[in-house]
């Protein structure tokens, strides 16, 4: 029996995106049953216009407010596990599922591995698409396989980790696959007990600053919540796409020389002998921290965070986020791109 959901029409997607523009859909499917996504895909409507995947809206801007198309809105729920083993634990979250809620769900079972992770806005169907990442962890490091539906025709295929072509906020679906498959639950490979990861930002100052000497799963995970919303703006008030630049990686002999000029450079170095700056650094130094106009900015806790304070378009954020990019070209000599998905 197929089962079809509600298509509506003309569908103000305010509330769908963290930055808050207003952006109108010609059309909008809410996914709440994997049947209702196959049903969708063999629908006329679908065949025959072009179609926007739409997770939780937190790393999408919209740079038109008419979208001539099909914005599918991902909220199946579920989490299960799959296999539990002595100290190994496989559990499956449909795509619907809040990330957040996700993590602290596996921390309070007691389950490590994604911990680092808290507090990420977003789906967990979108998490494998971005490699989501934060305080020295990715989501490749817990990810397993996930299965995808194929949006041409409606069938099912599970890709492993090698499969995803993980690296650093990307993978297959971002690149080679973009736009063809949608990401419906995804496996992770979980432990009972494994040592904690405090040694990335300032994990380590926020536990000594509350006293807490030898840190257990749940103040981790509380830890770095706290240190989170102490710099990330409230969406709810402000918004904001969380960081909207990637961390550029640059070359050795490029750091060593930047470091005559800058001896305090925040850096962090890569397996493969580059070195990873911050860009939040570098737009800050770049004088951008805390600039703002009447409807976007820089905020002033993050300059790695771009802001809508209301009555703006998407466009004012991609010109700020060009002009930003000059400016710390023209001083550093490195290019900084978006995280961020432009619509």
């Amino acid at each position: 029996m197929c089962i079809f959901a509600p298509m509506k029409t003309n569908v103000n997607l305010k509330d769908y995106n963290s930055f808050g523009f207003h952006a109108v859909a010609k059309h909008f499917a809410e996914i709440n049953e994997i049947q209702e996504l196959e049903s969708l895909i063999r629908s006329d409507v679908f065949k025959h216009e072009k179609y926007l995947i739409l997770s939780g809206g937190n790393n999408v801007l919209f740079r038109d407010d008419f979208f001539d198309g099909v914005v599918v809105h991902i909220n199946t729920k579920g989490i299960e596990t799959l296999e539990e083993q002595k100290n190994n634990v496989v559990v499956r979250a449909q795509a619907g599922e809040d990330w957040p809620e996700f993590v602290r769900f596996c921390v309070e079972k007691g389950w490590h591995g994604v911990e680092n992770l808290a507090h990420i806005p977003g789906k967990v169907g979108a998490a494998p698409v971005q490699n989501i990442g934060a305080y020295g962890m990715e989501l490749k490091d817990k990810f397993l396989r996930c299965e995808a539906m194929d949006l041409t025709t409606g069938e099912t295929k599970v890709f492993t980790k090698e499969e995803c072509r993980f690296g650093y906020r990307e993978s297959v679906f971002k690149n080679e696959l973009k736009g063809q498959y949608i990401i419906t639950s995804v496996d992770f490979l979980l432990k009972k007990d494994a040592p904690l990861n405090l040694e990335y930002g300032n994990i380590k100052a926020y536990l000594e600053q509350n006293g807490i000497e030898r840190p257990t799963l749940q103040q981790l995970h509380d830890a770095i919540c706290a240190i989170r919303d102490a710099k990330l703006p409230d969406v709810k008030q402000i918004g904001c796409a969380g960081s909207f630049f990637k961390n550029p990686v640059i070359e050795k002999s490029q750091f060593e020389d930047l470091q005559k000029d800058y001896p305090n450079i925040p850096h962090y170095d890569e397996p493969d002998g580059r070195v990873k700056v911050p860009a939040g650094w570098l737009i800050e130094q770049s004088g951008w921290k805390g600039w703002r106009n009447e409807h976007v900015g820089v905020y002033e806790k993050q300059a790695l965070v771009l802001v809508h304070f209301g009555g703006g378009k998407g466009e004012d954020i991609v010109y700020l986020a060009k002009c930003i990019q000059v400016s710390v070209e023209e001083k550093f000599g490195i290019k900084i791109c978006p995280e961020v998905n432009f619509v």
